[in-house]
């Protein structure tokens, strides 16, 4: 009997120690896979907190939350099974679709350009007055998720990428994983940021000096502070959509551009003690470039088939 319970003990100890290892594996393939998609995770905090202002301060935790949730369904209803079907029946179209998200990208942000360059029309204007709040609210939480599934597949088919040699089962976990946390990492930071203005006010009618003080800056800094959010999100939509395009290229064989980025990121890298700074910035700032060039190129075709098209009416 007793050599029976041992033998049990042993076998639970086994499967504990498999178990562990799982977890481990799921760890650690998640934490390496999502480290890779930093930079769309900045552009993500960094674009989101726009489509919720603008509005009462009663709404905007509300809105956060029904983007949010939009993302959740994005990545768990939508991406992760596609991105596990497409590991296991097409691997070959992972690199493909990750440049034409990158290609969207890179496009967003060259539009976001052109808008801050060339001011609005009015007709656009008046209609987006013309909606009610209730409408105009459904509108950005709808444009939100829009671009959201975007970034969030380019996040998954990253992380996917990193973890296409595990076994099924760890890459599901995994992705899983990443979803979740980054998502909740995103819509946390977004929905503190845009209460920071309502915290501001609290502190600044505090009973403390310092508190006043503090909550005085916090409210003089809010402006700033998103609009260099903005001016970030759009920065990290070229680099990141630059630089998936420049992988991709490499990927296909069709080096001339890599090669360029990649010798200017190594000529820059040769700065003593700040080089692996220097040459991230290097190779950050080519795809920028490159992602520029092809969303400026995206832009003017899409904006001249809109004139031919409204010429013709």
């Amino acid at each position: 009997m007793a050599s029976g319970l041992a033998a049990l003990l042993d076998d639970v100890a086994a499967i504990a120690k498999i178990a562990a290892a799982s977890v481990d594996d799921v760890a650690g393939a998640a934490g390496k896979a999502g480290s890779k998609a930093v930079g769309v995770v900045v552009d993500d905090a960094a674009v989101t907190p726009g489509y919720a202002m603008g509005f009462t301060p009663d709404r905007e935790l509300p809105i956060v939350w029904k983007i949010a949730l939009g993302s959740l369904r994005n990545k768990f209803v939508f991406l992760l099974p596609g991105a596990l079907a497409m590991s296991a029946f097409a691997p070959w179209l992972v690199t493909p679709l990750l440049m034409v998200g990158g290609t969207y990208l890179a496009f967003e942000a060259s539009e976001k350009i052109l808008e801050a360059l060339v001011p609005h029309e009015a007709s656009e204007e008046l209609e987006e007055l013309a909606l009610s709040s209730t409408e105009l609210e459904d509108q950005k939480v709808a444009g939100a998720i829009r671009t959201d599934l975007i970034l969030s597949a380019e996040i998954m088919f990253i992380a996917l990428a990193d973890v296409a040699e595990r076994p099924f089962a760890i890459q599901a976990a995994a992705l899983a994983v990443v979803g979740l946390a980054i998502t909740i990492g995103v819509y946390g930071v977004v929905g503190l940021l845009v209460k920071m203005d309502d915290i501001g006010l609290h502190l600044a009618n505090g009973r403390t000096r310092l508190g006043r003080a503090l909550g005085r800056g916090l409210v003089k800094a809010m402006p700033t502070l998103l609009g260099g959010l903005a001016t970030i999100g759009t920065a990290a939509m070229l680099w990141v959509g630059g630089g998936i395009l420049v992988h991709g290229l490499e990927h296909f064989g069709w080096m001339a551009i890599p090669d360029l980025v990649e010798g200017l990121s190594h000529w820059a890298g040769g700065v003593p003690r700040v080089g692996a700074v220097t040459g991230w910035l290097a190779f950050a700032a080519g795809s920028a470039v490159v992602g520029l060039a092809v969303g400026a190129v995206i832009v003017g075709v899409v904006h001249l088939v809109q004139k031919v098209r409204g010429g013709g009416h």
